[in-house]
């Protein structure tokens, strides 16, 4: 049973920052180093200065000792009463197409993973854990939410909060990618009980913050007792939806001499059908058939589609796995090609050895015809449903099997813990 509750947020005080589009960032694991810069110099008071810490000779002692200081400036602040907030993100895709998102941040209480309760949905690489663990010590906060999703097929949780939007938000940000987030801070008590009542019996799937996930349970259980460090900032977001999409993440390798590519090539020849297309339609078109990817090779350039020829061939390759999984676009290619074919490692796919990604075609094409990599398949985006059942199988998806977009902005709010 999920133990969703409001929470006395801690977050900007808009007269002491100005607009809080100077001062919120995109998630940190998508900001370089130049983004870092540029959004700094927005403000001396942008979130990015705590969650990507600068600072000799500690970063983490410098991000909580930076974040201490604005609260007693009087730059952050503390809501004197719990509330449930709602969200809504008016977005562009990737696929052109305009969407409305619509969810809530709340606190949610920590559970182990299992049915019933929380399920990932993609594995975890340990680097990123241990540098979220020293920030989260450091800051005793979260700085930025979880991402999951919940099934409410009546959509009871949103309707308890849509009057309140109804009047003018609290906050109004418009980003660089044009995506507008709306923000109202929502104390009724009886709308708090009803997104509570439609969130008891939920099982919340992670869609975006795994490793922040698995820090703050490593973070509650160091604390150990009771107390607020037992529950994290969240946003969540119906299955149902209509505003929440998938879109794919592509898959680029590297070290593709003579005996890979040929070994590369045979496996291909064998299992898969092969279609030359033209470069515009290179990436294939969302479905839930058999496996079907673009590919482009750097050294002759031709762009293919590749469709496999018979799914038994990756129910043997994933015969210890579920039936869901077997039909997995990213958990296919895995097995026939990244680890069959090319000889790659679960270590070397969480270490990006030989492996990287590109959220879109035209990167994913850029990297190949500039030879930083040496080829490209070009995936489908997973589909709701079938992240849904790979969880509820009890599995783990590779990295990077989904791209939920928009993605949640970090300075919204802060959860103190």
């Amino acid at each position: 049973m999920a133990e969703v509750q409001p929470m006395r947020a801690l977050h900007y005080d808009r007269s002491a920052v100005g607009s809080l589009r100077d001062v919120v960032a995109p998630p940190y694991d998508v900001i370089d180093a130049s983004q870092r810069a540029a959004l700094v110099a927005r403000s001396p008071f942008n979130v990015v200065a705590i969650d990507l810490p600068k600072g000799e000779p500690d970063p983490y002692a410098a991000a909580g000792e930076l974040f201490e200081q604005w609260q007693l400036q009087g730059v952050l602040v503390r809501d004197s009463e719990p509330a449930i907030w709602a969200h809504t993100q008016d977005y562009t895709g990737p696929d052109g197409r305009p969407r409305t998102r619509r969810g809530f941040f709340a606190r949610v209480r920590i559970e182990g993973y299992g049915p019933g309760r929380m399920r990932p949905h993609e594995r975890t690489h340990p680097g990123p854990k241990e540098d979220r663990l020293r920030l989260t010590r450091a800051t005793r906060a979260n700085i930025s939410p979880i991402f999951s999703l919940y099934s409410d097929p009546e959509r009871a949780g949103w309707r308890a909060l849509e009057p309140a939007t109804e009047a003018p938000p609290w906050a109004e940000i418009s980003d660089e990618e044009g995506t507008v987030h709306r923000l109202w801070r929502v104390a009724d008590a009886q709308a708090i009980a009803a997104v509570r009542a439609a969130t008891r019996d939920a099982e919340l799937l992670i869609a975006d913050g795994h490793h922040r996930y698995e820090t703050m349970d490593a973070y509650a259980e160091e604390v150990g007792g009771e107390g607020d460090h037992r529950y994290m900032l969240m946003c969540l977001v119906a299955l149902e939806d209509p505003g929440l999409t998938v879109f794919p993440t592509h898959r680029l390798v590297s070290g593709l001499d003579e005996r890979r590519r040929a070994a590369l090539e045979q496996v291909l020849a064998r299992d898969f059908a092969q279609e030359e297309v033209p470069l515009e339609q290179i990436a294939p078109l969302p479905g839930n058939g058999p496996l079907q990817l673009g590919y482009i090779d750097g050294q002759r350039m031709q762009p293919l589609r590749l469709t496999l020829k018979d799914q038994t061939t990756a129910d043997a390759a994933l015969s210890g796995h579920s039936p869901a999984y077997r039909r997995l676009d990213t958990g296919v290619l895995e097995a026939l090609l990244l680890k069959g074919a090319l000889g790659l490692s679960d270590d070397d796919i969480a270490h990006f050895n030989g492996l990287f990604y590109a959220r879109d075609t035209a990167e994913a094409l850029a990297m190949v015809e500039s030879g930083s990599y040496d080829a490209a398949f070009l995936m489908r985006p997973t589909p709701v449903s079938q992240v849904r059942d790979v969880s509820a199988a009890g599995e783990n998806m590779p990295p990077k099997s989904t791209y939920f977009y928009p993605k949640l902005l970090t300075g919204l709010l802060f959860n103190p813990l």
